[in-house]
């Protein structure tokens, strides 16, 4: 499929962009981007290195990755070539012996596999060979389950939910070798090519002969300063390096993200048979007991939500760490994204990401409303 048209530009959407930049200093840049009623539009606010940041601009998609990569499992399954009961074990010859060899794959992608959030696997993980690196790293996850979690396998429902990068970094893997392929060539063959998304690891981003802007991340000195397309996450940087990881490793525009949105929409109205059918996003996308998490994704959640207080209680989407977010509400019909560089030049305190979110996807509520 050729890509979709981009965006008309809209200047309420720049004015959320600016919000997030020059309002509450959230990022040194932004794009947000809205559909509703078929309606497309991006703006646009702040700058990359010394020009105005463009609509187009390229952002590290940090765990945005994690929903991107639980699409392409569905679309496994539904080709009958993984399926979400799989154990771990069999997926992994690694966990073959590991107390997760029993767990399904289901429970990795609904963060209730019992592992714990996050762990430092690159500082310990060895610096020479690659494979050995990343075998190391595998171990590592393997054996992160939490103390509370160990001794039995978990129940049918899973355990109670931890938002783990360790969860994912396990089941990217099984599902590369499920498919036989690199995650960056799954995603190109299940998301991109049936989307006309452009969803890419940062190799295919240096092999462009004509690179995009791209939005810088943070300024780490051991790695040569600012990264600039190259993955922020060092456990992603530490186990596939210019490769895409189950949790982190896809760059994106924001067309990108809002396609994808807008195609989730149509695929749970039944509009997308081609792609998707909403009994096979069903397990992505259902609530789930104990929390917001879902699987792939992440549903509305505390007193102050991410989503801000206009999208509906059955909005669902996720957030990256270097300052991404998609949020999809299947009731109102609209899908907001805010694409933000907020590590750089540091990552240093969250405050201002979280005061823009709320506030740019209630300003996106309000632009549907009147693009409706």
């Amino acid at each position: 499929m050729p890509a979709a048209p981009p965006p008309a530009y809209d200047e309420r959407l720049e004015a959320l962009a600016r919000l997030a930049v020059e309002g509450l200093s959230a990022a040194p840049c932004a794009v947000v981007a809205a559909w509703a009623e078929g309606r497309a539009a991006v703006g646009a606010f702040g700058r990359i290195g010394e020009r105005p940041a463009p609509p187009d601009a390229v952002f590290d998609l940090a765990s945005l990755t994690k929903p991107v990569v639980a699409l392409a499992a569905a679309r496994l399954v539904r080709a009958g070539r993984l399926a979400w009961t799989a154990p771990l074990g069999a997926l992994l010859p690694e966990a073959s012996a590991s107390p997760l060899a029993r767990t399904p794959l289901e429970l990795l992608f609904a963060h209730r596999a019992g592992l714990e959030a996050h762990l430092p696997l690159y500082a310990s993980a060895p610096a020479g060979d690659a494979r050995e690196r990343a075998g190391a790293m595998l171990a590592g996850a393997l054996a992160s389950l939490r103390p509370e979690c160990r001794g039995a396998d978990a129940p049918p429902e899973g355990h109670p939910p931890v938002y783990s990068d360790m969860g994912y970094l396990l089941a990217g893997e099984a599902v590369a070798r499920a498919a036989g392929r690199p995650l960056a060539a799954l995603v190109d063959d299940e998301i991109n090519a049936p989307l006309g998304t452009r969803f890419e690891s940062a190799r295919a981003l240096l092999a462009r002969e004509a690179p995009p802007p791209l939005a810088p991340t943070e300024v780490v000195p051991e790695r040569g300063g600012p990264l600039v397309g190259v993955v922020h996450d060092e456990n992603a940087w530490a186990f596939g390096g210019l490769e895409v990881s189950g949790h982190a490793g896809l760059f994106g525009a924001a067309r990108d993200v809002l396609a994808l949105g807008a195609a989730l929409l149509e695929a749970l109205a039944g509009r997308r048979p081609d792609w998707l059918t909403p009994g096979e996003l069903d397990v992505l996308v259902r609530r789930r007991p104990g929390g917001s998490l879902r699987a792939g994704f992440d549903g509305k959640s505390g007193p102050q939500p991410s989503a801000g207080a206009r999208f509906g209680p059955n909005t669902f989407g996720h957030l990256g760490f270097t300052g991404t977010s998609l949020w999809v509400d299947p009731d109102a019909g609209v899908v907001g994204v805010l694409l933000t560089n907020r590590v750089h030049p540091t990552r240093g305190a969250p405050e201002g990401i979280r005061a823009a979110r709320p506030l740019v996807y209630d300003g996106i509520a309000a632009w549907a409303g009147q693009a409706g």
